[in-house]
């Protein structure tokens, strides 16, 4: 099974100069906590619900001043749409990461795809189990 069969498509994008208030409320709208930013048509980072709160509200910055570029991950991982939906799944147990962008072979996003679209849509029931296991599995906080 490919990921193009699982995956979520017209996903909705920000731009790195879009405000985070801007992300947030999309966020919100959309009830989704990640957003892929793109430059264009270029995938060139996600934000989340998270790195809003903890990169740009605990610091005390302005949600209408602050840039989504200011918090977002950039150059996040991703996979292309023929991938087989296990090598993703290894990906985000590798990653510990509950999505994934999804972009063609001309690097054009075109979906993304979640644990949650593993757990509902793929086959093998095994892949989906190893991949919660090792994307749950505490990790060492970062202290910097």
């Amino acid at each position: 099974m490919k990921i193009r069969e699982i995956m979520t498509r017209d996903v909705q994008t920000v731009r790195p100069d879009d405000s985070i208030r801007r992300a947030a409320q999309l966020m919100d709208q959309l009830n989704v906590g990640i957003l892929p930013v793109c430059d264009g048509r270029d995938l060139v980072g996600v934000v989340t619900d998270r790195d809003i709160t903890v990169r740009a509200i605990s610091a005390g910055k302005q949600p209408d001043r602050c840039k989504v570029s200011e918090v977002m991950t950039a150059n996040p991982r991703y996979c292309y749409e023929d991938d087989p939906v296990g090598s993703v799944a290894e990906l985000m147990a590798g990653q510990q990461v509950r999505r994934v962008p999804v972009v063609d072979r001309n690097d054009r996003l075109t979906g993304i795809v979640s644990l949650g679209d593993l757990a509902t849509d793929a086959k093998n029931d095994r892949v989906v189990q190893d991949a919660l296991e090792r994307i749950s599995s505490p990790s060492q906080p970062d202290r910097t």
